[in-house]
């Protein structure tokens, strides 16, 4: 393949996600961190924050190669019982006091994905978000302090590494692709690259 795939992000977990999909087939691509205001818009909706975000951060990579196939992908978690969108907690004692709000409760996850391919005329530009919920089990203040000091899951929106031990947390998940908990759908990717002629078994 003569272009460039590009991963518009610094993210670890969105990193194994793609290697997952595109090693296999004999792909490589590179990650580049796309420098944009996150700043949410007042009265915006976390799924329309998750689609802007995803594809400002394309088109910001793309200026720096615009030849590449870009991807990029943003999640906005919304905890909908307290009308808020939640942070990554940068350290453990957030984390825990955000496990804590959310006991009992249910978060939505919206996850915006932007595939932009330069020399694909008809689909140069692909976008969606994928929504996924989850039902998170009351949770005693013991357990969640064990679970944060196990894993350190600061850097995770919602404060829980869903391919870990954070699926003991839960009482239900319910979406189409559970990747797009960990920040990147790899089904709706899947299709956006065969869109652009990418042989994707």
């Amino acid at each position: 393949m003569s272009q460039s795939i590009i991963l518009a992000s610094s993210s670890k977990y969105r990193a194994t996600l793609l290697q997952q999909l595109l090693q296999p087939l004999g792909l490589n691509f590179i990650q580049s961190a796309p420098q944009i205001d996150e700043t949410q818009i007042t009265g915006e909706r976390p799924a329309d924050m998750a689609m802007r975000l995803s594809k400002s951060k394309a088109e910001a990579v793309a200026k720096q190669h615009p030849d590449s196939i870009i991807i990029a992908s943003d999640q906005v978690p919304y905890h909908t019982a307290f009308d808020s969108i939640l942070r990554k907690p940068e350290n453990q004692e957030n984390a825990v006091a955000q496990l804590l709000k959310c006991s009992g409760t249910n978060v939505e996850f919206f996850t915006g994905l932007c595939v932009l391919n330069p020399r694909h005329a008809e689909n140069r530009l692909q976008i969606c978000v994928e929504q996924f919920t989850v039902k998170f089990r009351t949770l005693s203040v013991a357990e969640i302090e064990r679970y944060v000091a196990i894993e350190n899951p600061i850097d995770c929106a919602g404060a829980f590494k869903v391919e870990g031990l954070g699926i003991t947390l839960f009482e239900r998940l319910s979406g189409s692709d559970h990747n797009a908990l960990i920040g990147l759908p790899l089904i709706r990717l899947s299709y956006f690259l065969r869109r652009c002629d990418l042989q994707m078994p």
